[in-house]
């Protein structure tokens, strides 16, 4: 049986995307965007749920990203879930579900017509 595991989010940056490099000088941005979901519930009545997904943007794409998006624009995320999985000072072991994009166009009409940031290296840590 085939798998798939591809993700297209709308949604607005919580925060402003801030540049990290890795050890290596592998240049990424993490950040977190707003995905709103309406939904009616028993009595017929709008409701709207939100939630909150981590995103994961790597290499020249993660640069772009940082100079051209902040808190509050609205972005179209295209890419895959992945689980990051790490141990703490303490031993606990942590995980997270995140998206690694391959793709973030923004959306909101004051910038200039859908910028789109693509990554072009596929790097794995």
């Amino acid at each position: 049986m085939a798998n798939l595991n591809r993700v297209f989010l709308i949604g607005r940056l919580v925060a402003d995307p801030q540049l990290s490099h890795t050890n290596s000088g592998t240049p990424f941005t993490r950040f977190r965007i707003a995905v709103n979901n309406p939904y009616r519930d028993r009595n017929g009545n709008w409701q709207d749920e939100t939630l909150f997904i981590d995103v994961v943007l790597w290499g020249d794409a993660a640069d772009r990203a940082v100079s051209r998006f902040n808190k509050g624009t609205r972005v179209l995320v295209e890419g895959r879930l992945r689980q990051s999985n790490w141990e703490t000072e303490e031993g606990e072991r942590r995980s997270r579900i995140e998206v690694r994009a391959d793709r973030v166009v923004g959306l909101d009409p004051r910038r200039e017509q859908n910028e789109s940031i693509e990554e072009i290296d596929d790097i794995e840590f």
